[in-house]
């Protein structure tokens, strides 16, 4: 019988390889997760080990590791994007500065998905709004089962979208697919937030990291070969993509391959803004994070 690689990742144009036929690695044939949207395989990778590799968001994989869960994390950023323009009101809703978001109602999907991660940390960063200061409304619990919510979480039915437009909520943070998929324009609460962007981009030597890839401890101590192998094909289907960019926009610019400087950015920038949150409690650094992937593989973080 041959052997198959079960992998949970969204269908992205860097990882359509994947779904090739004649794709194998190391003697594996690929077996694809049917998983959407992509963060229900997140659930089931970090309670379960479900898959052999997955991808999965870097709040939850930050909260997975605190939990020791043993899941190794690979230097692939498989999406990001910046997200000041990811705050937002419904349209004809009363106008909100976010400095005066304190005390208030904001809905998102899990206190600890990675898009809230980034929104809680600008808003600490650049408008001096504390996360403990506001009531943040979900809808999803945890994908790490034992991770404890702060007290000031709540949960609540229907989507963000939803919480948003019935008023239960000032605010909202949607990612990049609530966004895209959102009926009407939502409102930005941030002003001027594509020049914020960048000066946060250069500020911090990094486009934020929403999803990264992962891999089974004991896969990858048991098969490094192969591991190596799937990772190069990765790579250099994200370094063809970001190549065919002539003008790439912060989702392209986000991917990334191998420990480079902007990755440890990444990496430490979640870490800070995930401890001031309590997404995390224990301190740890990205060469942690990296440490499995360095000693298997052999690239310094």
């Amino acid at each position: 019988m041959a052997k198959t690689l079960s992998i949970a990742a969204k269908s992205y144009p860097h990882t359509a390889f994947l779904g090739d036929p004649g794709f194998s690695v190391g003697g594996y044939g690929i077996e694809l997760a049917a998983a959407d949207p992509i963060y229900k395989a997140f659930a089931p990778m970090v309670r379960e080990l479900r898959y052999d590799v997955s991808e999965l968001a870097i709040a939850t994989f930050l909260q997975a590791h605190e939990a020791g869960a043993p899941i190794a994390l690979l230097p692939v950023v498989l999406s990001g994007d910046f997200h000041h323009h990811s705050l937002t009101r419904w349209p004809g809703s009363a106008e909100i500065s976010p400095s005066d978001l304190a005390g208030k109602r904001v809905a998102v999907r899990a206190y600890s998905q990675t898009t809230g991660l980034w929104v809680r940390g600008i808003l600490h960063e650049e408008f001096g709004v504390d996360a403990k200061d506001v009531t943040w409304v979900t809808t999803e619990e945890p994908h790490v089962a034992s991770y404890v919510e702060p007290p000031n979480v709540e949960r609540t039915t229907g989507r963000v979208l939803d919480v948003l437009e019935r008023g239960d909520a000032v605010a909202a943070v949607l990612g990049p697919p609530a966004l895209d998929g959102a009926q009407g324009p939502l409102v930005p609460i941030i002003p001027n937030w594509r020049e914020a962007e960048e000066a946060w981009g250069a500020r911090h030597g990094t486009v934020p990291i929403n999803h990264m890839l992962t891999v089974r401890r004991d896969f990858l101590e048991a098969e490094p070969g192969t591991v190596s192998a799937l990772y190069q094909a990765f790579g250099a289907q994200i370094e063809a993509r970001k190549a065919a960019e002539a003008a790439p926009g912060p989702r392209v610019r986000a991917l990334r391959f191998g420990v480079t400087e902007e990755l440890v950015a990444g990496l430490q920038t979640a870490i800070d803004y995930a401890l001031q949150q309590n997404v995390i409690r224990t301190p740890v650094t990205a060469a942690e994070l990296l440490d499995d992937f360095t000693r298997h593989l052999g690239e310094p973080a």
